[in-house]
Formats: C-alpha cells, structure tokens, sequence
C-alpha cells in the first residue's frame, strides 16, 4: 500500500494538515525578515566627509556648518556634496564663489564620516563606515548570511533525512535564535559576520525541512494549494520586516525584533507530527501508524484505521530500500536523477539570482526603501492565487519557464528605462518581482515532487545550497555598476533567460504520485504511466 493511497483513505486534506500550516506560520514568517534584512539593517544613508580635520585653528572654526561643507567638501554637478571626498585644505574663496574641484586638491575623507540619521538611527554602514572604499564590505554582509544559508541547506538535509524532519527543525528553531542575538549584539564587524553566516546556516533548516513535511503530509490533488498557502507565509514575513523595520531604526533592535516569532515557533513546536512518509520508508512502522491514526482521527476518517495496521505498513516497505542510508550522493549515482538533479539545480541557480537581484536593490527605484518594500511585498499576494491556477491548469513546467522568461523579460524592458522615469521603472520592477515571486513559489512546490521520499530532503537541500549560490553572488553584482552601469541590470536579465529555459527540460509532476524511491525515477517512463493511472483511476472510484 503506497503512502498517497493511505493519505486518500484518510484524508489528504483536513484538520491534520491544516493545524499542521498554521503551527510553522511562526518560523516561517521570519525567513523573509532575516533574508530581506540587509534592506533596513545595511542601508546607507546620505553621508559626507567629516570636516572637522580642515579646521586650520583660526577662520575655519568661526564659520557655519554651512559655510564650513562649502570650503571642506566638493559638491557634484548635481550640487550635492561628495560623499567620499574632500579638499585637502580649506577652499575659502568658495565662500563668494561656485564650489568647483577644478584646481582644488580633494583627497578621500580623513576623518570619518557625517550621517543623515532621518531615516535610519543606526546601521551597519554607520556602524563601521561601512561607506565608499569599504561599501564593498556592506554589501558582503548579505553574501555571507547566503553563504551560510547554502551551507545549511545540505546540512540540514542530509540530518533531516538521516535524523527526521521533526527533531532538525526544533533544532533550527534553537539555532536561528541563538545566533541571531548573538549577532545583535557583536561588538566588531569579523564577530557579527560570522554570527550572521550560522544565523544563515540555522534557517535554512527551517526553510527546507517544513517545506518538506507540509508536502508529505499532503494528498496528490492538494498538494498545489499546499505550495501556494505555504508561500503566503513569506508574504506575511514581508510585511512584517516593512511594519518593524519603520518603527526599529537601530539595527540591533531591529534584528531582536524580527527574530522573536521564533519564541512562538518554539512553544508550539511540539504539537508538530514527524512525517509519516519518512517514518515508513525508514521502516519505522510503528511510529508511522501512530501520526497516520492521529491524522486518521482528527480528519473524522478513524473507520479507514481498521484496514491500515503496523504490519500493512510493514509489508509495503521494500526491505532493500529500508536498510539504506542515503546522502547527497545518491543524487547523482544513476542517469534519470542525475539529470534532475542537474536540471533542477540551474532552474534554482536563476529563481534565486534574479529573485534577490530584485528584492536586494529596493533603492534603485527613486521611491522610499520602506514604500518600495511594501509594494513589493503587496504585489506576491494576487500573483500567488494567479500561481495557484496557473499550476493547475498549465502545470509545473510551464508554469516555472513562463514565470522566469518572463522576469528576464520585464528586467530587460528597464534596461532601456532611464532613471528620471521612476514611475515606469518601478511599475516594470514590481512586475519583474512579482513574476520572480511567482517562480520560487512554484520551484519550492516543484522541487519536493521530483524528489523521492528517500532522499526529498536531500534534494531539497542540495537545491537549496545551489540557490544560495545564486543568492551569494547577487548582491554582489552590483558592484558591477562601477564598470559598466548597466552590467548588473544585463546580467540578472541573461541568467533569467538561460535558466527558464532549462526549467523546459524537467519533467512534469501535476496530479502525479510522489516516489518514493530512487527505483521509481528509474523505472522505464510506460510503467510510470501505468502506475499513474492506476492511482487515478483509484482517486476517481473515491
């Protein structure tokens, strides 16, 4: 008896499975305030040269503050003055004349730097002056919290698989807090990045393993709504990350308060069930039955319990499989997974990049950080129900490579967008999100259904650590701007383009049956075909 035809009898969709989203609601709402942090906690406000180091002891210091930026600091074209340099000495015929660098000396600022602190209070640029010379390491705050994020992913995986989904995410839970106060409380640069790599390292457990069990928890013909409820939990982090972010404008705070749901995720943790998918194809028939008859009750199906017993469990466990431990490896032992998993790693690679791309550059619009958030947040609510159809009728497949080409597309439009046309640009970029929104929607879903039971949360977390790859290297791009200003812009939108068409490549999975095995991804493709409509045919009699 397969796993999906007990779910059928006891039904796939109830009580149990709805309970069972609602209690990671609380964990899961704080990976997109941890992932999007770098938004508010690394922002760089307007900034210019301290030039309290020109003060030559005589004239200079019965000047206004004014009159002291007009002879202490270059001005652009635009008439704002420079934010990385300054005049060697004091330029005091600028005091009756147009502040102009033509002949002056300018060198990079001495001491420190001056802060508009109207918006933000305290960040990590103002922190450690992490501007101009040194924004590069602003921007790797971002790269090392995905590092860590890409670490975990396989980590967790692997422990998942070996250990089940329910104890590694309490595990999690403990983790992602732990370092995340720790890291709030860093006292120099080195320490809070390395707090902030095993902050990542820690919740990309929850990110992976609850995904997971939702899935295996779910009947075949519910499994799309599973995806795109879950998702919605994302959405619910982001407006959350916008609403704390406008009233905590220190950094630390900011960081405490984004990670507290995580207390609640804690205390509810344990009306959590261990997957009884996982359970059975470890042979742990016993415990399996015990989640199986809890689900059974709570759904008002306890009368389909009495054909369903430990040794009905046993007998449909092949021996073989039950003995094996399997490890990422496995992914890539035999051709038809190998395949998958190279396909599905690609797809991940350009959903993640250009998703982050996005999401990680809030202030290239023209709008404020917090509105520009809000919006993008906002837009992921319509285009996940749109997702939900689209999933229904077109599929998995099509449904991914139409979202990704078509984020290629909206962010090769803006490349030809100048930006004095904030509106058009932002309107475009928001769309860009949204189809972006709508890829990881429907690859988070995809990815636990081309994956068999044995080794789904290593294939998760082998994506996963593929994923952050794209997510590392994508606030990083944007230091390309420095050689060619439209590189950043030319590079989300190639890697867009070449991914989405890979996603082409990866087999469908509407209304099919999870595997549970390596075996059943390399069965010839007409037993596939026969074992699917069996089990349809099976659903329709019910």
């Amino acid at each position: 008896m397969k796993f999906d035809n007990i779910l059928s009898d006891i039904n796939g969709f109830g009580k149990f499975q709805i309970r069972l989203m609602l209690i990671q609601i609380f964990g899961r709402m704080c990976l997109p305030c941890h992932f999007l942090l770098n938004n508010f906690m690394a922002a760089v406000p307007s900034h210019h040269c301290d030039v309290s180091g020109l003060d030559d002891g005589h004239f200079f210091g019965n000047l206004t503050l004014q009159q002291k930026h007009s002879v202490g600091i270059p001005k652009g074209q635009d008439g704002t003055l420079s934010p990385c340099r300054m005049f060697a000495e004091p330029q005091y015929q600028y005091l009756s004349a147009s502040n102009s660098t033509d002949d002056a000396f300018t060198v990079p600022c001495r001491n420190g730097w001056t802060y508009d602190n109207s918006t933000f209070k305290s960040t990590l640029a103002t922190e450690w002056d992490l501007v101009c010379s040194r924004k590069g390491m602003n921007q790797a705050t971002a790269t090392i919290f995905f590092i860590g994020v890409m670490i975990g992913g396989p980590l967790f995986g692997f422990l998942s698989d070996r250990f089940g989904r329910r104890p590694l995410l309490l595990v999690s839970y403990l983790s992602s807090m732990t370092f995340s106060v720790l890291s709030a409380f860093s006292t120099t640069y080195v320490l809070f990045a390395i707090m902030r790599l095993f902050t990542g390292m820690s919740l990309a457990g929850i990110s992976i393993i609850s995904i997971v069990l939702n899935v295996e928890w779910f009947g075949i013909e519910h499994r799309t709504f599973c995806g795109v409820i879950i998702s919605l939990d994302w959405t619910i982090g982001n407006w959350l990350l916008v609403g704390i972010a406008y009233f905590v404008t220190d950094w630390r705070m900011l960081v405490l308060a984004v990670t507290s749901p995580l207390i609640a995720a804690v205390l509810v943790w344990r009306w959590i069930p261990e997957s009884a998918r996982w359970l059975m194809t470890n042979g742990k028939v016993n415990a399996a039955h015990y989640y199986i008859t809890q689900c059974a009750v709570m759904n008002n199906r306890s009368t389909s319990m009495a054909t369903i017993t430990p040794r009905t469990l046993l007998e449909s466990v092949e021996d073989e499989t039950r003995e094996n431990k399997y490890t990422i490896v496995d992914l890539f032992r035999t051709p038809n997974i190998r395949k998958l998993a190279i396909y599905s790693g690609i797809v991940w690679f350009g959903v993640a990049f250009t998703y982050y791309g996005i999401s990680l550059n809030i202030t290239g619009f023209g709008l404020n950080p917090y509105l520009t958030q809000l919006m993008f947040a906002s837009i992921e609510v319509p285009m996940k129900i749109g997702v939900y159809f689209c999933l229904e009728k077109l599929g998995r497949k099509l449904g991914n490579a139409g979202a990704l080409l078509s984020t290629g597309l909206c962010l090769f439009i803006n490349i030809f967008i100048t930006q004095d046309k904030w509106v058009a640009r932002t309107t475009v970029a928001v769309l860009g999100k949204a189809l972006s929104e709508a890829a990881f929607t429907i690859m988070y879903l995809y990815t636990t259904e081309l994956y068999p039971t044995v080794v789904r949360q290593n294939g998760v977390g082998y994506t996963a650590l593929v994923a952050r790859l794209g997510v590392s290297v994508s606030p990083l791009i944007m230091l390309l701007e420095d050689v060619w200003h439209l590189l950043p812009a030319v590079s989300y939108c190639a890697v867009a383009l070449v991914c989405g068409s890979v996603a082409l490549l990866l087999p469908e999975t509407l209304n099919t049956r999870l595997p549970e095995f390596i075996e059943d991804i390399e069965k010839p493709k007409r037993q596939q075909v026969l074992e699917e409509e069996a089990l349809q045919s099976v659903l329709n009699q019910q």
